[in-house]
């Protein structure tokens, strides 16, 4: 077997390999095998009949598709391998010679690695980063942690106020009509959360339980039902109830229900939850801009092939994630409006981000002479043990060489992102 490498424009390459006969051949005889007992002979039963007679009637062509899959599927990945090149995209085959008789030869064309011309990454001008945690934003910290300890109660002894939740029956009209979806019975609605018509939530203030009113409201111009739009309409609304959202007091009984001594002790450890979050949303600013700027900063050449391939990975884990939520990706981008390509299409940008970012960090680990060590790997496993719940050494005997090289790649990418932080000039 014989292939040959030939280098294209744009980081593409075609693989020529030139398969022997006497391999296809017998990758002729795998492909009768496997179609015979479909094809009918007379005087012979489905699968009896010889090759030579089906390939006379039929013409030795029939077997030609299934028979160069084989070849190919049988041979590509080690011809592939066997070329050192760093392949990333799918390759796209031709077939150049297929016949009886003679070699077999298909090329195979195919994106690699990008050439990458780093720009200076050793002084990086990047934004200063300060992270500041004031008292009011311990406060209100402490007041979404209040809402998290709240209980809803039924009032029974005064009239509908703001914020209050209401269960109303409401029957609308437009010109004396009722119309589809204007009528409701035992509607739960929050007042002042905006999911009624502009106007209709503040009329129900100062309502009482039982009591019923007529409320006129205009319909927006731009309603999405557009025999409603700008309309005026009348609902007849009737009060079943009122509950409200009652809150914890703030004090120190509310801090030992939290697990702490005193009020103060758990402004104080909240103070430094919002500052290592802080922290962290602040190190993530200083690598995107890190990463960005040596983007510009660098020459890469990235092929259409490549953009594709990432296009397509990232949609299946987009799949793949509302799977897991139980959202059919049909479902979904039917709901958004959009179809497989046209969704994939917005994908685009932010795949080249992520293989220009990744081209460049892994160009910087080469020139630093950055890599992984075992004990690196050996970390990253008892972290993942961690977030799993499960012991190291078990985690560790569940995963393959391949994935230990990976992840040595991805720790490599990983602490050359950290040397150019380190090496940046905050101004």
């Amino acid at each position: 077997m014989n292939t040959k490498v030939e280098k294209l424009e744009h980081s593409m390459v075609k693989l020529t390999v030139e398969v022997p006969a006497e391999m296809f051949k017998k990758a002729i005889q795998k492909a009768y095998n496997k179609e015979k007992h479909k094809i009918s002979i007379p005087g012979f039963r489905k699968g009896k009949a010889p090759q030579q007679l089906i390939e006379r009637m039929y013409g030795p062509e029939i077997f030609y598709e299934d028979a160069a899959n084989f070849i190919i599927n049988d041979t590509y990945p080690a011809e592939a391998d066997g070329t050192g090149l760093t392949f990333t995209s799918r390759p796209e085959f031709d077939v150049d010679q297929m016949e009886k008789g003679k070699d077999f030869i298909y090329t195979a064309t195919v994106a690699v690695r990008p050439e990458v011309t780093l720009g200076n990454y050793k002084a990086l001008e990047i934004s200063k980063q300060e992270v500041v945690v004031t008292d009011e934003d311990v406060e209100d910290e402490l007041k979404r942690e209040q809402k998290k300890s709240s209980r809803r109660i039924d009032i029974t002894d005064r009239a509908v106020m703001d914020g209050d939740t209401v269960d109303l029956d409401y029957a609308g009209k437009v010109d004396g009509e009722a119309f589809e979806g204007g009528t409701a019975n035992g509607h739960k609605l929050t007042i002042g959360s905006g999911m009624f018509i502009p106007g209709f939530e503040e009329k129900l203030i100062g309502m009482e339980i039982g009591q019923t009113a007529d409320i006129d409201v205009t319909f927006p111009a731009e309603y999405h039902a557009p025999e409603l739009a700008g309309k005026d309409a009348v609902f007849t609304c009737t009060i079943n109830g009122i509950s409200a959202e009652e809150l914890p007091e703030i004090d120190d009984e509310f801090a030992e229900d939290a697990g702490f001594d005193s009020l103060d002790e758990y402004k104080e450890d909240l103070r430094k939850t919002i500052t290592e979050r802080r922290e962290k949303a602040a190190k993530t600013d200083r690598e995107n801009e890190a990463v960005n700027k040596l983007v510009e900063d660098s020459q890469i050449d990235i092929p259409d092939a490549m953009k594709e391939y990432e296009v397509e990975r990232m949609f299946e884990e987009y799949a793949n994630q509302l799977k897991s939520q139980g959202i059919p990706i049909d479902m979904y981008l039917k709901y958004q409006g959009f179809d497989t390509a046209s969704f994939q299409k917005t994908l685009l940008p932010q795949a080249e981000n992520r293989i220009s970012s990744r081209l460049v960090l892994e160009e910087v680990a080469k020139a630093e002479n950055i890599e992984a060590t075992d004990e690196d790997v050996e970390k990253e496993i008892a972290e993942m043990a961690k977030q799993y719940q499960m012991e190291a050494e078990k985690l560790e005997g569940m995963i393959g060489d391949y994935e230990k090289e990976q992840m040595k790649k991805d720790i490599a990418v990983q602490k050359a992102l950290d040397f150019i932080v380190e090496n940046a000039i905050e101004v």
